[in-house]
Parts: C-alpha cells; structure tokens; sequence
C-alpha cells in the first residue's frame, strides 16, 4: 500500500508515522523546519500510549513520489480547491482520497440519495472548484477523533483518542476502506468503516459549530465557555439548531446536548482549533463548520436564527483576521 499525506502536519504527521510502522509505503509532503526536521530525523510521536520514531519518506514535491493507492489529506478544507499541482501527481484512476476534515465535506450529497442527491454545498465547493480538484468519486470520507499538536519541528506529541472513522459517501462497505482500516490498525489506530459517516460528521460538527466560533468570538477555552452561563446557553440553542438540521436530512446523533456539553466541560482549558488559528493569524476555517449548516437549513426550510446570528459575527472577525 503507497500513501501519500498531503500536509502531514500534527494530525496528518501522526497519522502517516502509524502507517509507516505498520508497513505501509507512506510519503510526506510538508515544507519549511517541518520538513527539515523530518527529513532528517523522521516523525518523532510522543504518547501516553508509548513514544516512536517513524523515519518515512518526506518532501515538499509530489512529483517525487508519483502515484499512489491513497492520498491521506491533511490540509484545512479551505486549501482543497487550491490544491490541484499538489494533489495532481499523486492521482492514478484508482487513487483514494481521504478527507480528514472537519464539518461539512464536499461531497456530502455525492451518492446520498433521496431528494437532494448530487446537490452542491456551495458554502464549501463553491462554484464546484473543489469538486474539479478532488472529484466526489475519489473521496473516502474520515471523521477524526483524535487530539494531536506539533511540539516543534518533526515532533507530535499525541494528546488523546486514536479513532478516525472512515466510510464511502455510498454508505457502501468497500475493499478500499476496508484495506485502509486494516493498515491502520495495524498501525495501533482504530478505524472503524461506518456504513453511514455522516452521523459521525453531525456527531462531530455538533461541538465544532458552535463552540469554534465562540472561542474565537470570546477568545475562550472550552471550560470557559462551558461555565458562563450566557454562553452555556447560546451553544446549546445553536446545538439544537443543529440537530434539527441534521435531523431534516436523515441522520441521527444519538448523543444528548448535556452529554456533548458535559464532555466539552471535561476538556478543560483547550483552546480550539479556530481560537488557535486566529491567535496565529491564519485563515478561520468557518465556511464548512457554520455557513454550510446554514445553507443546509436553507434548503431543509429548518429556521436556524442563532447559528445565523453566530454566522454573521464570526464571518465578519473571519474577513477582518484575513486583512
């Protein structure tokens, strides 16, 4: 099995170093001291569940490795449309792309079914140039749940969870999912194939949506946001707009808000992903956690008023963080 990781960076580092000690042929593309580091020590992951070092081949050229049976996306979606030279030496008919992203995927309703099937979610393919980059056919859908950090260069330090859940946008259980899983387990991850991922993308955009945008609007950590009760209230609200939503389309959580909020509280004082991205000044990856859901109430008739409320602050701190 060849994979390539298209920005192996905390979580794509991680999980490429697995592959490549379950012995799979693993490719890492990243750049900068990143890449140095790696390239001259190897991936060096340190865990609760015991450190290694994985010594897989790294660049920052995908012409280098050639075709692959599977690229391993570790890039925020908002780069997926701007990826094409990357992405463009790694593709034979066969190739695999598994999208390990948060919120709502490109190719949500590829395959879906029902009355919306093939429709495009524009807030995260807009005008179907991700589509022309990664086309829906390739894609292997992956929710992650694990919790990884890059402590310095060519080094991942591995906080918590080794699940990243895959499945085909068909709902199909196929040979290719199914070699995935094997490789990383063997690779000490757990990969379950779901016959429906999108209950696990709800699962998880049911946090992401709403307490991403606030820890970035508040400048707070999880806890923080768990134990004002202002803001408890607020994400509960936009917590149940959610489910509603995720409901007028078929899928099933299966969790309570008290148990998600219960859970985020445990957490303690972590800074979100957008938080951290915003403190940094990158670009806030918004579109596919909140605006997404907003258009996908639009076309469900569901009324969303505090996740459009959220939508409108946050995509204003988004459009002043990028100037």
């Amino acid at each position: 099995m060849k994979v390539a990781v298209l920005g192996a960076g905390a979580i794509g580092a991680y999980v490429g170093a697995a592959l490549h000690r379950a012995g799979a042929d693993v490719h890492l593309i990243a750049r900068g001291p990143h890449l140095a580091a790696m390239r001259q020590h190897g991936v060096r992951v340190l865990s609760p569940r015991g450190d290694f070092t994985a010594r897989a081949h790294a660049t920052d050229d995908p012409a280098d490795i050639g075709p692959v049976d599977y690229v391993f996306l570790g890039l925020k979606a908002n780069s997926y449309a701007a990826c094409g030279p990357l992405i463009e030496p790694l593709l034979h008919d066969g190739t695999a792309v598994v999208a390990a992203q948060n919120g709502i995927p490109w190719w949500y309703f590829h395959r879906h079914g029902g009355p919306h099937d093939g429709h495009r979610v524009e807030s995260v393919d807009p005008d179907g140039a991700v589509s022309a980059v990664i086309a829906p056919e390739r894609a292997i859908g992956c929710v992650v749940y694990a919790a990884t950090e890059l402590e310095g260069p060519g080094v991942v330090r591995h906080l918590e969870g080794t699940r990243f859940s895959i499945g085909e946008p068909d709902r199909s259980v196929s040979k290719r999912c199914l070699d995935l899983s094997e490789a990383m387990v063997a690779g000490g991850l757990k990969c379950p194939v779901e016959p429906d991922l999108r209950n696990d993308i709800w699962l998880k955009l049911l946090g992401n949506i709403s307490f991403n945008p606030i820890s970035a609007l508040a400048r707070a950590t999880m806890r923080q946001m768990c134990l004002h009760g202002g803001t408890r209230k607020v994400i509960e609200i936009m917590m149940t707009e959610t489910l509603t939503v995720a409901e007028a389309l078929g899928c099933e959580v299966g969790v309570s808000i008290e148990r998600r909020l219960a859970g985020a509280e445990k957490v303690g004082d972590h800074r979100t992903s957008t938080l951290q991205d915003l403190e940094r000044g990158k670009p806030l990856e918004l579109d596919v956690l909140l605006a997404a859901v907003v258009e996908l109430a639009e076309i469900t008739g569901v009324q969303v008023p505090t996740l459009r409320t959220v939508h409108a602050i946050s995509d204003l701190l988004a459009l002043r963080s990028a100037a």
